[in-house]
């Protein structure tokens, strides 16, 4: 059986690279956002992930779908998919590291050995968009 995790994710490009953060305990780097709670929008789950993990507030009306994709989820057994849904939008503040995020980095297309196995589908759609470097 398949088991879809659900995501909401922040894609964040500047200068060709893209906002990544890296939580605490783990070696990945992934895009920032996370999981839908209760009965939130894909708006709310974003606006609410992104103030937890940057500490950034998102205007909400310049939030905008970018796209949906889904992978294998890393470190989880065979079956177990993460949907993430991509939003592209601006923010007021500075990101900043919270509780659960170890590290803030920009990445780039060369950064693939060190991203979640969605995330790879997402860089790559970026690149091909003309978006990443």
């Amino acid at each position: 059986m398949m088991v879809e995790i659900d995501k909401i994710a922040l894609i964040k490009i500047e200068n060709g690279q893209i906002l990544s953060t890296k939580s605490k305990g783990k070696n990945k780097y992934y895009i920032p956002g996370g999981k839908r709670e209760n009965n939130e929008t894909d708006e709310q789950t974003l606006i609410r992930e992104i103030q937890e993990e940057l500490s950034v507030d998102i205007i909400p009306e310049s939030i905008e779908y970018i796209g949906t994709f889904k992978a294998q989820s890393d470190g989880d057994v065979n079956g177990i998919i993460v949907k993430m849904t991509c939003y592209k939008a601006d923010y007021i503040g500075i990101p900043k590291e919270s509780n659960e995020i170890a590290e803030i980095k920009w990445l780039n297309y060369t950064d693939l050995n060190i991203i979640s196995e969605v995330d790879k589908i997402i860089f790559k759609h970026l690149k091909e968009s003309g978006l990443l470097v």
